[in-house]
């Protein structure tokens, strides 16, 4: 049938009549819908509009401070923070589920035995340092199940500590650093404690700040330290902490440099006597040996070689020295006063290096890192060397060597060859057969007799300068025992060495 011929009465049709019907009603209903929404919209948008505060008037928030963070030494104590902060509060009370804990710490529950993750539930650890290395061995710890951590710095974030830092974000910037892992932290393990303390480890605050934790969860009062991380990068403290836990048995492990380092194959955990290519770690290993402790302290360190195109320190501009004591530029004492270049990675594998040794040390699992340098063989051997060497000067002068005592130990021994020489031979460069002997000839009255029967030598060890058996032979016939001077002798290279390195030991001296 052509459209012509039905077309016409389809109006008439009362199926047709109730399908216009509908449809005229559909469209009536999805426009009354659309329209209410729109006013809605319009209605949402000008209250949100209406809500923000011109800049010129008085509102709750808080102003930034001149780093762009909240001006609030710890983070804005909205809802949220509240919510986690009272969480963490009942938590550690109890009243969190021992199922929801132990399902949280599944895996390392099976890789540790159950025995092991309940002895690091219960440790007390102390990360003293907590920036970019000390912040990822913290996170590390907690999200392991450790329960009690004591926190020890007195800087605050900063926008340049973002490329590094484990877990601050752009609202901790202006923050005490110790709040900042704290309450981000309890956001993942609200039963774990935090002890924070927002200052400078000292010599005179260390028997407070490594002291017993006044509460440690379920294991009552009065917990002693377990283990120390030592994430400090200012020398004076790193020193002040690693002596502290040597002279009182706490046990430590150091993380030394990881600033211009970009190789996370060249890092090594060992003891600090083999640490190698890493000035802090040569610094505080100097330092140290220097006041009697030689080996027995883990620590973290790169073995990276520096070469071309790869980062150093640069030297200040002199603009800088012409003001004035370029050492007032650092916030503390021996504080770097330079931007030291860091890659933001590698301060993480260096934390998580830490927090892994102590890990496996509280829980007894299985390791083997480098050993210390066992050279006390080769030392008592110079010591003898030296002693032989200064009775054959005696005897040269008519003196009787009987008894003569000189006052080098085999700590001096130790110090020199490895901290002042590097364990090479100033005029050859040579690291075997290693020796040590008087770099001048000894004054006429070198000899102390003042107490009765006892004859000793007056010596300073930096007047001791490291060669081959060989050279200190030549040396001992031609400059103690003949009438040479070591300008006689050696090229220029070889004497601004040994004076170089002679300056060096002088200042080093003060902390003997």
């Amino acid at each position: 049938m052509p459209w012509s011929d039905w077309l016409p009465g389809w109006p008439l049709s009362h199926k047709a009549q109730l399908v216009t019907a509908a449809s005229a009603s559909g469209v009536l209903v999805a426009s009354g819908i659309f329209s209410y929404q729109a006013l809605r919209r319009t209605r949402n948008v000008d209250r949100l509009k209406s809500s923000i505060p011109d800049l010129d008037e008085e509102h709750k928030s808080n102003r930034l401070t001149e780093y762009g963070g909240a001006s609030s030494l710890s983070a804005d104590p909205d809802a949220d923070s509240q919510y986690h902060a009272s969480l963490a509060t009942r938590a550690r009370r109890g009243s969190y589920s021992e199922s929801l804990i132990l399902e949280q710490l599944a895996r390392n529950r099976v890789f540790l035995t159950p025995q092991g993750l309940e002895t690091l539930r219960s440790a007390f650890v102390v990360v003293v340092g907590c920036g970019g290395v000390g912040s990822h061995a913290c996170a590390a710890l907690a999200r392991s199940g450790v329960s009690a951590i004591r926190l020890v710095d007195f800087d605050q974030v900063t926008l340049s500590s973002l490329n590094r830092h484990a877990v601050a974000t752009l609202a901790d910037v202006g923050t005490p650093k110790v709040h900042c892992l704290r309450q981000r932290l309890e956001q993942v393990v609200p039963w774990c404690r935090f002890d924070c303390r927002n200052e400078v480890f000292s010599v005179e605050a260390a028997g407070r700040l490594l002291g017993e934790m006044e509460e440690v969860g379920r294991e009552g009062k009065g917990r002693k330290v377990d283990w120390v991380i030592d994430a400090i990068d200012n020398i004076d403290s790193k020193v002040a902490l690693l002596k502290y836990c040597a002279d009182n048995g706490i046990k430590v492990i150091s993380s030394m440099g990881a600033g211009c380092k970009s190789d996370p194959t060249r890092v090594l955990v060992g003891d600090i006597s083999a640490s190698i290519e890493d000035p802090l770690s040569r610094a505080t290993r100097r330092r140290l040996r220097a006041q009697g402790v030689v080996t027995g302290i883990p620590c973290i360190f790169s073995t990276e070689k520096p070469g071309p195109g790869k980062a150093e320190l640069l030297p200040l501009p002199d603009e800088e020295f012409d003001k004035g004591d370029v050492g007032e530029l650092g916030v503390l004492p021996e504080f770097r006063i330079r931007i030291l270049p860091v890659l933001g990675t590698m301060p993480a594998v260096f934390g998580l290096a830490a927090a892994n040794h102590v890990i496996l040390e509280l829980t007894g699992y299985p390791h083997e890192y480098l050993a210390s340098k066992a050279r006390d063989k080769m030392y008592e051997g110079i010591q003898a060397q030296i002693q032989g060497s200064e009775e054959r000067v005696a005897r040269a002068r008519r003196f009787d060597a009987v008894g003569l005592k000189v006052p080098v130990t085999l700590t001096d021994v130790g110090y020199l060859v490895e901290e002042v020489y590097y364990g090479r031979s100033a005029i050859s460069g040579l690291t075997t057969r290693l020796a040590l002997a008087r770099w001048r000839r000894p004054p006429e009255d070198y000899l102390d007799m003042s107490v009765e029967g006892q004859k000793r030598v007056k010596l300073e060890i930096r007047e001791l300068v490291c060669m081959t058996k060989e050279e200190v032979a030549k040396h001992e016939k031609e400059v103690l025992k003949g009438s040479k001077t070591p300008e006689d002798l050696y090229d220029k290279n070889v004497l601004d060495t040994v004076q170089r390195r002679m300056e060096e030991e002088k200042q080093y001296a003060k902390w003997r």
